[in-house]
């Protein structure tokens, strides 16, 4: 009985603890867009081909930061923009959430391109598109100083993390959340 005791405490505090990270880094509009925009530099600096990439998406979401703790309950928020034809047309939450063997927290920045028309309007037509279940998002694993070519990557939807800084160390979006949002 005391195991599920601890147990329940544990998950509590976890998600409590993830909960005041998330209420915290609510941004305005202003400060999404400033932050994406810095975002985008460091991606196009340490990726190179990135620029060329961005504008053969038909469009693509920036999470500027994305918070990601977990001790055997796990969760992961952030705000970004959808920008198409580089100008944002949407401000976005991004959300999920995980039960296992985890412990740690982290901030990472995620940058998914559409890469057809199709799926972003799949994306845009959506009332809380899920990766995994809506679609699905390729994730491609390059190193800083390395370069995108674009010639290779054929899939609708592409993402990138990167600036990860924390001790959590997972490469996937598998049953996170994208929700549209309202910002002023």
């Amino acid at each position: 009985m005391k195991t599920k005791s601890l147990y329940k405490t544990v998950i509590f505090v976890a998600l409590a603890t993830l909960l005041g990270a998330c209420t915290s880094m609510q941004w305005s509009a202003t400060r999404i867009d400033q932050e994406a925009d810095d975002s985008l530099q460091v991606f196009q600096k340490q990726i190179k081909g990135s620029e060329i990439f961005l504008n053969q998406a038909a469009g693509y979401l920036v999470f500027p930061r994305v918070l990601r703790a977990g001790l055997v309950a796990g969760g992961e928020t952030g705000e970004g923009v959808l920008r198409v034809s580089g100008k944002t047309v949407d401000y976005i939450r991004i959300t999920s959430g995980s039960i296992g063997l985890q412990a740690g927290a982290q901030a990472r920045s995620i940058v998914i391109a559409f890469m057809t028309q199709s799926s972003l309007d799949q994306f845009r037509n959506s009332n809380g598109w899920r990766v995994g279940i809506d679609g699905s998002v390729a994730l491609i694993d390059i190193g800083a100083g390395k370069t995108i070519d674009s010639q290779n990557v054929r899939d609708p939807v592409v993402g990138f993390i990167f600036g990860s800084t924390g001790l959590m160390a997972n490469l996937t979006l598998e049953g996170t959340r994208f929700t549209r949002i309202i910002k002023e």
